[in-house]
């Protein structure tokens, strides 16, 4: 039985495609407008995906505050925070970070697929990534958001596992190599470069000269390697 995924990657980048300033390290572009964006769609997410890069970054994960997703979440017999899975190779972090005290459920997803102290479990990484996520939806992880970095997203684009782009455009040029899509990124999709690979389901502005904008992949149009 084939289980199906739904994977939205949210990012604020800079107009020109940006995620940090060009010296590298955390960085946090987006406003207010761009924060209820973010947790309106961790609410409608049963799973977050990120990348180890991105969490020695910043140490800790992205929470719902907002009263009024909480309860939305826990009227429908969800947990208040949707789980964690950590996309690594080197599975040790520091407990002392604040991810390890911030009130979610975090997994390990490593090529080993064991687990390491902080997590409750691990999963291995499977050949492809519609592997990887039907494992997941199996479990009952069907909606899942893609909060980055670079390399990751990179890795599910080159499987052409993103469903979903909800991107906050913020108003800054900040020039550099960081990229939500590395600059030398190999083996893409063709596909995903075709006029109408992605369709506009809508945007908005949010506030603060940002726009959100959001893409669905139009899955009818057939991929590279003869998937659709």
């Amino acid at each position: 039985m084939t289980h199906q995924t739904t994977v939205r990657l949210v990012l604020a980048v800079s107009l020109d495609g940006r995620l940090a300033f060009p010296q590298g390290g955390a960085s946090h572009l987006g406003g207010s407008g761009d924060r209820r964006a973010l947790e309106e769609a961790l609410a409608w997410s049963d799973a977050v995906l990120i990348g180890a890069g991105t969490v020695r970054a910043h140490r800790s994960s992205c929470l719902i505050h907002a009263r009024d997703l909480l309860e939305q979440r826990q009227s429908t017999g969800r947990p208040q925070q949707p789980a964690l899975f950590v996309v690594a190779r080197d599975v040790e972090f520091p407990q002392h970070w604040p991810l390890f005290q911030q009130p979610l459920a975090r997994y390990l997803l490593s090529p080993g697929g064991g687990g390491a102290e902080g997590f409750l479990e691990g999963f291995p990484l499977a050949a492809s990534w519609a592997q990887s996520l039907a494992s997941l939806a199996a479990r009952g992880w069907s909606r899942v958001v893609l909060l980055g970095g670079a390399r990751l997203c990179e890795s599910l684009l080159a499987d052409d596992a993103v469903d979903e782009l909800q991107l906050t455009l913020c108003p800054r040029v900040l020039g550099g190599p960081f990229g939500w899509v590395p600059a030398n990124a190999q083996a893409l999709p063709e596909t995903l470069a075709a006029a109408d690979a992605w369709l506009l389901e809508h945007s908005r502005p949010l506030g603060g000269n940002e726009l959100l904008v959001r893409y669905r992949r139009n899955r009818s149009i057939k991929s590279s390697n003869g998937r659709s």
